[in-house]
């Protein structure tokens, strides 16, 4: 049970992706504009949530993946999960710090700059589909920092039956 809720789906849809990009955009915007620096801890913990677990404990994951992806009239785009759990990884490290620097520090400011940061990169996923975690993994995997034994199969995901894609058959 343990090792199942901490998983990491792969392949992800690329189309959840985004959305939950999106819906990060939106939550971290809105604590900016509506000063609400305790939301930060809200936005941290969906990154920390989706890191270890993919969708199954963020409540926007669950969302996404659960009623508003399956509504839309689009199929599924598969995409390597390892650069994107990095990517959430990123995220988790901004918005943790952004989340200690206003609430255990008081500076709100500053933490604000951090979640404008994470709006960038979700603003980019979302809207142009471009990865600032995945292509940072990319670039740490051509210095060897991440072995290439990471991603191997994120280069053979076809090969897989779908169970083992994470696709839903029925």
């Amino acid at each position: 049970m343990t090792r199942s809720l901490f998983s990491f789906p792969n392949p992800v849809n690329e189309v959840s992706a985004r959305l939950v990009a999106g819906g990060v955009v939106i939550l971290s915007g809105a604590t900016i504009v509506l000063d609400q620096p305790w939301l930060t801890a809200v936005i941290a913990y969906g990154f920390v949530a989706r890191v270890l677990t993919g969708p199954t404990l963020s409540p926007l994951g669950q969302l996404v993946t659960r009623v508003i992806t399956p509504r839309l009239p689009v199929a599924a785009k598969p995409v390597a999960g390892p650069p994107k759990r990095f990517a959430q990884g990123m995220g988790a490290v901004l918005t943790v710090t952004a989340a200690v620097l206003a609430l255990g520090f008081g500076q709100v400011g500053a933490a604000y700059v951090v979640l404008g940061m994470v709006i960038v990169a979700a603003t980019l996923e979302s809207v142009f589909a471009f990865c600032v975690g995945c292509k940072v993994f990319a670039g740490l995997m051509r210095l060897g920092w991440i072995p290439e034994a990471v991603c191997a199969e994120c280069n053979d995901i076809w090969s897989r039956t779908p169970a083992q894609r994470g696709v839903i058959t029925s």
